[in-house]
Formats: structure tokens, C-alpha cells, sequence
């Protein structure tokens, strides 16, 4: 009794004390917004040139924001058909990507099947000239894509060049609302069905529900679904695809922000679609956010086999808010927590290191080990760390340095024009004789590439030099110079697989787009291959999950 008496004294003190603390912080934000305000008006007023108010601001609210997480940002009038592709995976213009080559060109990059761009005839590769009269030239890629945006049902004359024709073409095409695909494929490999899902769209729970129910149908015996480069989008989404696959009524994720309508938890609602079909979930460092409330939850509930290399780490729940003359922010508002309890925000997404990994000390890691529904251990804080890890062979440099070189487009136009739709994506193979004629092209193209051996040669004779080691071992150093010396031919050669699969993903889109691309992809792929491998050894699927 004595205690709550004691107990009740306090709070008028303690009721008083939080009150101040409130007023302190709501008197700060009031004086600084007014430093600000004020200090801009004297600037406007007195400094030597005329401001543009636009960007002045525009500066010290991008330096406002880039001081918080890397998820909460500002987006002007200007920019919304930027939010509203992030948010709805939709936006209103002709139905294609655009990119500018080396001699400042602006080409089609890739198109979206049945889209108006497409079905005008365009064609990856064309070069743009004009829209509406208004030349291209000089344009950067933001500038023509502006002007290809606009309302649905308006229309624009672009005139184009089509490589290998001598005189330009001219289109009439009408806009309208683009709408990407979060589902693009799904068939079946072998007796297992598979599923690649780019985005989580508002809509996409309904197209991997049928493609679920549709793969069984075809006999699928197993689900493979793939979340690699998927960078998340719709939570309520998200939680609905778990339920395809656990029981009604589990707790998927539970967010908890600053203010209560920031916290809130999500469950199972539905009754599932299976429960005892082999599950595995491919990842990687750029699935995040949704992917990995998905990753995570069938990881903690042990419904899923993780497999590929640890995701992004965003456990961070955004929402947007509108701000005045149609300007919006997207700011986060909560942390989320999967099935275990853990959350999976990468600790130093600050500073994230080359290697993904969050640089917390080993006590820090003990302190956040949580367990899933089997009793395995799982790690807080450092993103999705799959069951089965697939290293990757390392991409070498010539490769990377063609995967953004014009060659590939080129030669991909070129064989586009000169060879028959293969019957099917299935049917597609590069010749050797294929791949002689890319090696002349590249060669007669002046290809150029820096070796990473000549940047770290160089280097340490720089060093040699500088402790007066180099004379003595000057023969030593020009031997290695020769035996580094550029050899493109033999370069090319060495990396065959590697660039013939460049070369296929960039022929294919031409004829089967987006979902061509990812059937030519998935062709030989490490992942999809283990996972594969996992989910036809029941013994070695049960062990990994820890069912008895």
C-alpha cells in the first residue's frame, strides 16, 4: 500500500517532467524551422545574385533528408511518375526503356510485350531522332523520357533510325497507362514448377496464386520461387503469398513505430492453397524489404528452404505522406518483425561494407540470435541468411566491360534482322560459328577494356619506384608486362560461357521480351539448379528445415 502511495506522489512530477520535455522539443523544431525560414529570406534579399528559390530549397531538403535511413525521400511535383512507378509499378507513356550509347545516341534498351511501342513495330536498337519535331540531339536519357510520358490517349511522332537502313522511319504512337508485370514467368522445370517475381504490386498475390495452381496442374511436385533482384513493394502482399503455404492464423509480421498507428501486427487470413508441397525461395544481396518478409517468414516457420546469398537487410516499413503543391515524402515509420521475433534491418545500412556483411561485434550477433519454429538458429539485424548458400564464379573484367558496351546491342540487332524466331525460347542456342562473328565484330569495333593486372602492375612499380627497388628488378617487371599484355582474341575465348549468355539474353528479349529473357537465364543457373537438387532429396529437405 505504502508503495502505491509512494507510486501516486510521483506521477504528478513525472506527468509534469514528460510534459516539459514535450514543450522543449516542440519549441526547438518552431526556432529552427524559423532559422531556416528567416535565413533564406535574408539570402533572397541581400545576396549578390539572384537566387532560384526552386533549387536553393530544393538543396537543403535533399541535405535534410539524406541525414536520415536511405528509404525516406522527397519527391516534387516533378517526379511523380517516379513514385508512382515505385509504388504501383505503373506509370503512363509508351511502353519502353530507353539508354544512351556511347555517341550520346538514345536508343530503345527494351520494350514491354503489348505495349504501344511494341506494337507500333518499334524495335531494340532503334535509334530516336525527333518527338514532335523537337530534336534529340544532346538530350540526356531523362529528357527524352519526359518527353515520351504523357497522358493516356495522347500521341506522339517519333522518328527513329533503324540500324542497317539508310533513311529514318516515322511512328504515330498513342500513349497510355503502362503497367509492369510483377509475375513476367512461370512454367515448369522438370517436375518442378517455377515462379520469378519482380515486384510486389498491388495485385500480385492473384498472378502467383494461379501460377501455383496452375504448375500443380501441370504436375509440379515441388515450387521454386524466385526473389532475386526483387526489391520488395506491397506488405499486405507479401503476407497474403505466405499464406498460400501456412495455415491460417500465424503472425507473419508485426511492425512496431514511434507512433501507434505505426505498429500493427499481420496474420495468415485465408485458408492456405497447400501446405505440404516442397518449398524453396531463391535470394540474393538485391532481394529486399517484401522479399524478405517472404524469405524470412517461411525461413522462421521452416515452411521454405532458403537458397542463394544473403539479402539486403531492409526491415524498415515506409508510407507516403502529401505534402503541399503535389509534392510527396516517403518516410519510414516503423521497424517490421518476422515470425521469430527477429528483425532483419542491416545495422549499418549507413555504411554498408563491399562484402554485404554489417561489421557488428560477436557479442552484438549473440545477443540477437533468435529461433525458428523447428529450434534453428537464425541471426537479427544482417538481413536473410539463406540455408544453403551458392557462391557465384566471379564475373572477370572483360565481361563486365561488355555487358555495358554497345557491341552487345549491335550484335544483337544484327542477328535479330538476319536470323528466323526460334519456335520457342527452349529452342534458341548460340552456334560457335555465332560466336566467331560477335569475336570479329568486338575486334573490328576498337573494343577497348582496362585489366585489373596492368591497373596493379602499374601500381606497385609506382611503389618500387618510390623505395628504390625498381632497377634491380626492372627485367622482372617488363617480363610480367609481357606476359599481361592484352590478348582480346584470347581473352574472348576464355570467357565464352559468360558472354554467349550475354549475347543469348540480349537476342531473346527481341523476340519473347521480358519473360524470354528470364527462361533464357534460368537455362543453367546455379540457384535454381541446388534448389532444385534439394527439393528432390526429401531426406535432405527435411534435415535442412529440421523436421523430424
Amino acid at each position: 500500500m505504502k508503495a502505491l502511495v509512494a507510486l501516486a506522489a510521483l506521477l504528478p512530477s513525472f506527468t509534469t517532467t514528460i510534459s516539459a520535455q514535450n514543450n522543449d522539443r516542440a519549441f526547438e523544431v518552431a526556432r529552427q524551422i524559423d532559422i531556416f525560414s528567416e535565413a533564406y529570406k535574408v539570402l533572397d534579399t541581400y545576396y549578390v545574385d539572384t537566387l532560384d528559390a526552386q533549387k536553393v530549397i530544393r538543396t537543403g531538403i535533399d541535405a535534410m533528408f539524406s541525414s536520415l535511413d536511405p528509404y525516406t525521400e522527397y519527391y516534387p511535383e516533378d517526379d511523380a511518375d517516379d513514385l508512382k512507378m515505385l509504388t504501383q509499378a505503373k506509370y503512363e507513356g509508351i511502353g519502353s526503356i530507353i539508354r544512351m550509347q556511347k555517341d550520346s545516341t538514345v536508343i530503345i534498351a527494351d520494350l514491354y510485350e503489348g505495349m504501344p511501342a511494341a506494337n507500333s513495330g518499334l524495335q531494340v536498337g532503334d535509334v530516336l531522332l525527333k518527338i514532335d519535331n523537337k530534336d534529340l540531339k544532346g538530350l540526356k536519357t531523362a529528357d527524352v523520357s519526359k518527353l515520351l510520358r504523357g497522358e493516356p490517349g495522347t500521341s506522339l511522332m517519333l522518328k527513329f533510325q533503324r540500324p542497317g537502313e539508310s533513311k529514318p522511319r516515322t511512328v504515330k504512337i498513342t500513349r497510355q497507362s503502362i503497367k509492369i508485370s510483377a509475375q513476367p514467368y512461370y512454367g515448369m522445370v522438370n517436375n518442378t514448377g517455377y515462379i520469378n517475381l519482380h515486384q510486389f504490386t498491388n495485385d500480385c498475390f492473384t498472378y502467383v496464386r494461379k501460377a501455383v495452381i496452375s504448375l500443380k496442374e501441370q504436375g509440379a511436385t515441388s515450387i521454386v520461387i524466385d526473389l532475386r533482384d526483387n526489391g520488395g513493394g506491397s506488405l499486405e502482399q507479401a503476407v497474403k503469398i505466405v499464406n498460400l503455404f501456412v495455415p491460417k492464423g500465424e503472425k507473419i509480421v508485426e511492425t512496431k513505430g514511434k507512433v501507434r498507428a505505426s505498429s500493427s501486427i499481420h496474420e495468415t487470413k485465408d485458408t492456405p492453397l497447400d501446405l505440404n508441397i516442397p518449398l524453396a525461395v531463391l535470394v540474393n544481396n538485391n532481394s529486399a524489404s517484401a522479399s524478405e518478409i517472404v524469405a524470412g517468414s517461411l525461413q522462421d516457420l521452416d515452411r521454405a528452404v532458403i537458397v542463394g546469398r544473403r539479402t539486403y537487410g531492409k526491415g524498415l516499413v515506409q508510407i507516403i505522406r502529401e505534402l503541399p503543391y503535389n509534392a510527396n515524402m516517403k518516410l519510414t515509420t516503423a521497424k517490421y518483425y518476422i515470425p521469430s521475433g527477429r528483425c532483419i534491418q542491416e545495422i549499418d545500412y549507413k555504411m554498408r561494407r563491399a562484402d554485404n556483411e554489417s561489421g557488428k561485434s560477436a557479442q552484438a550477433e549473440a545477443d540477437s540470435v533468435f529461433y525458428t519454429k523447428n529450434n534453428r538458429k537464425v541471426i537479427s539485424g544482417k538481413g536473410i541468411a539463406p540455408d544453403v548458400t551458392v557462391k557465384l564464379d566471379t564475373v572477370q573484367n572483360i565481361v563486365m566491360y561488355l555487358s555495358n558496351d554497345d557491341v552487345i546491342t549491335k550484335y544483337g540487332t544484327k542477328y535479330f534482322q538476319s536470323h528466323q524466331k526460334p519456335a520457342s525460347v527452349q529452342d534458341f542456342a548460340l552456334t560457335d560459328q555465332d560466336f566467331e562473328d560477335f569475336k570479329k565484330m568486338v575486334i573490328e569495333s576498337d573494343f577497348k577494356y582496362d585489366k585489373l593486372s596492368d591497373k596493379q602492375l602499374s601500381r606497385l612499380k609506382e611503389v618500387a619506384v618510390f623505395e628504390g627497388y625498381y632497377e634491380d628488378a626492372k627485367a622482372e617487371f617488363e617480363a610480367l608486362e609481357n606476359k599481361l599484355t592484352h590478348n582480346l582474341e584470347y581473352d574472348l575465348d576464355r570467357c565464352k560461357k559468360d558472354i554467349c549468355k550475354l549475347l543469348s539474353t540480349e537476342i531473346i528479349k527481341r523476340w519473347y521480351y521480358e519473360s524470354g529473357v528470364i527462361q533464357e537465364s534460368i537455362k543453367d543457373d546455379p540457384d535454381l539448379n541446388k534448389a532444385i537438387e534439394i527439393l528432390n532429396d526429401k531426406d535432405e529437405y527435411n534435415k535442412i528445415l529440421g523436421i523430424q
